[in-house]
């Protein structure tokens, strides 16, 4: 039974490595970032009714829209390796549209908050590759296992695989004509300020700045997150951090939702909808 599901995720999930968008301008498209729909977190992993409500009412939404592609940063499940909320997840993610590129990122509570190698290793049969890069149309979408900087003791190899993965791309990334680079990961760099003090909610503040001095030498002007349960934003100089709230449960004023990023050139904008009040169209 798991190993069926272990094959199936890898199918919804990790079919695609970048987007192909014949249905827009490749200067000019869009995408969903949905975020911890975190099955059983509602009732305390008891059961996953209203996850999967929210979760199904985004995916039709995506289906109707149609963006360039869809990801989800994290906290997939609230158990990690709980073989019933992965399998619902699961369900609900196959009723998104084939010719929708979608994408994973891990977050704490898919493989613990102090993850081993042995937790990294489930992951990775389960989801496929914990950080990679994609591409869609004029941008490179980098996905990061934010883990590795905020918990990093027991990793510490995979950790430094991860930061030479990094500068390796971003190097052979200016050869190649992106107007956008933008990182995706679970925690957010930091929510409002980047020298707020170290909390639960972001990145310490000492990896912060190295990878604030990365990003910033690279060019990245957003970095989008979740984690939170609630809409966040702050600005480091040109680098923006947008901290998404949940499809699933929300933890204050903001309610169950998603963010919708519009490309037209080098022009960005995103806007988050809850899920009572996505669009009739995508306006640019």
């Amino acid at each position: 039974m798991q190993k069926n599901i272990f094959k199936l995720l890898l199918l919804v999930c990790f079919g695609l490595n970048s987007c192909v968008s014949s249905r827009m301008e490749a200067r000019k498209y869009f995408f969903f970032q949905m975020t911890d729909p975190q099955f059983g977190f509602f009732t305390a992993n008891k059961s996953f009714e209203k996850e999967t409500e929210n979760y199904t009412k985004a995916i039709k939404e995506a289906n109707r829209l149609k963006p360039a592609f869809l990801i989800v940063t994290g906290d997939l499940v609230n158990k990690p390796f709980d073989s019933a909320q992965v399998n619902e997840y699961i369900n609900v993610s196959r009723k998104l549209d084939s010719s929708i590129s979608f994408y994973n990122v891990v977050g704490n509570h898919d493989i613990g908050n102090n993850p081993a190698q042995v937790d990294i290793e489930k992951y990775n049969a389960l989801l496929g590759k914990d950080y990679y890069s994609f591409t869609c149309n004029t941008m490179l979408g980098i996905v990061l296992n934010s883990l590795y900087l905020t918990a990093p003791q027991k990793v510490t190899e995979k950790a430094l695989e991860q930061e030479k993965w990094l500068l390796k791309t971003l190097e052979e990334a200016k050869n190649k004509r992106y107007k956008h680079i933008i990182v995706f990961l679970h925690h957010p760099l930091f929510l409002a300020q980047p020298d707020e003090a170290n909390g639960y909610f972001n990145i310490p503040i000492d990896t912060r700045k190295k990878y604030l001095d990365i990003f910033k030498a690279n060019g990245i002007k957003y970095v989008f997150a979740g984690h939170y349960h609630r809409n966040s934003f702050g600005m480091s100089k040109e680098l923006e951090m947008i901290t998404t709230g949940p499809v699933g449960k929300p933890l204050g004023q903001d309610p169950s939702g998603f963010r919708i990023i519009t490309i037209k050139g080098k022009r960005l904008t995103h806007q988050y909808y809850s899920l009572d009040s996505i669009p009739k169209r995508v306006e640019f």
